[in-house]
């Protein structure tokens, strides 16, 4: 899927723009935000006020648009009421993209889903989910650039983003610097796509564009296309208030698959970490930028690793599911977990480390964060691990 080039073009850009990064999400204060792998979820409903989106023969991609980010909202809400839900709007007004990808960015939201109606031919149909990325496709290109649009409705027309960056270079060195979110966006927008598909919707697929409202989210981010509005069928298909409801519920389940993934077990609230670590020898059976060797950790350093195994009883640190690699076995909230790697201060050593730990034969594997013993946000890690 990722566009290919070379690395270190990519890295003299990424190494410019670190610092941005870590001043644009805030640290979140409260003690409990460390143990909660998913905390806040911020909904984004296309569109808004005087910006109508785009239209079929009555329906506007706006109104559609908020109805679907309510509902999935008060899903969430009602199943899991822990979980901070903020809209970036919750009525018919006009956001503009920058304060959209603000207002995610200053909760320090763990997940941006941002829910959008499709426009083209009248014979076009189907849904399609987008992480940001390069495009690869002139449709593709066409769908960024109708929902970037919006810049021009803005008070200013737009000029606040005359310098701003999305040349392919710019958009490669930002996937690399949210390596991490991204592989999570991708997860993600693969469970929508599926359960859109379970609905009987044609699947367009995950695809990649360079939208603004992606690229300034700091946190795993997707862009939903709902549908063609310009289709006589899916434009009633959009307008109907039941297939609204199973549209913002397949939404929904997509987003409870991922929830439970990232944390490894569903409804389970990640408290009481103790740790433990044997078997300290390198993994050298992987090829890695980073030698992941197991060390005594140190106090106040960041540590990341990467999550392949949970279980609601303790696992044989010498089990063959492990294939001979070292392992750390940490418990949160009664259940045991395991882990590969340690990476001091290294998120981008352990995304590398997790997806190649993913070709063999560990598909959910995930990178989790400590400090001094301690699981914590993965946002957060990143953040003090910048520093």
């Amino acid at each position: 899927m990722m566009e290919n080039r070379k690395v270190s073009r990519c890295l003299i850009v990424f190494l410019t723009m670190i610092t941005m990064f870590g001043t644009q999400k805030a640290i979140a204060q409260d003690d409990e935000s460390v143990f909660a792998t998913l905390k806040t979820v911020v909904i984004d409903a296309g569109h808004g006020g005087k910006d109508p989106g785009c239209h079929g023969g009555h329906a506007q991609e706006k109104t559609v648009c908020l109805t679907m980010a309510l509902m999935l909202g008060e899903q969430i809400k009602k199943d899991y009421p822990s979980i901070n839900v903020i809209y970036t709007r919750d009525t018919d007004v006009f956001v503009e993209l920058n304060e959209r990808a603000k207002i995610a960015n200053r909760n320090n939201a763990d997940l941006f889903i941002c829910i959008h109606a499709n426009a083209a031919s009248a014979a076009a149909y189907g849904t399609e989910t987008y992480v940001l990325g390069l495009h690869r496709t002139q449709s593709q290109q066409a769908v960024a650039a109708r929902e970037n649009a919006t810049i021009h409705l803005e008070d200013d027309g737009g000029k606040k983003y005359e310098d701003f960056n999305m040349t392919p270079d710019a958009i490669i060195a930002r996937q690399i610097q949210l390596s991490v979110f991204l592989d999570q966006s991708i997860s993600f927008a693969d469970k929508i796509q599926a359960e859109f598909t379970s609905l009987g919707r044609y699947d367009r697929g995950v695809k990649q564009a360079g939208f603004i409202v992606l690229y300034k989210t700091t946190m795993p981010s997707v862009l939903i296309e709902t549908g063609f509005l310009t289709n006589p069928k899916e434009e009633k298909y959009l307008s109907d208030s039941i297939t609204q409801r199973q549209m913002a519920n397949a939404m929904f389940t997509a987003f409870k698959k991922y929830k439970n993934e990232l944390e490894g077990v569903e409804g389970q609230v990640e408290t009481n970490n103790t740790e433990r670590n044997v078997n300290h020898e390198s993994i050298d059976s992987i090829q890695i930028p980073v030698d992941p060797i197991q060390v005594v950790e140190k106090k106040d350093v960041v540590i990341f690793k990467v999550q392949v195994e949970t279980a609601t009883s303790p696992i044989a640190l010498t089990d063959r599911k492990f294939k001979g690699y070292s392992v750390s076995e940490y418990v949160h909230g009664g259940l045991y977990k395991y882990t590969f790697g340690t990476f001091e201060n290294d998120v981008q050593g352990a995304t590398v480390f997790q997806r190649k730990l993913r070709e063999q034969g560990y598909p959910h594997a995930f990178v989790v964060a400590f400090l001094n013993g301690e699981r914590i946000n993965l946002q957060k890690a990143i953040i003090l691990a910048e520093k």
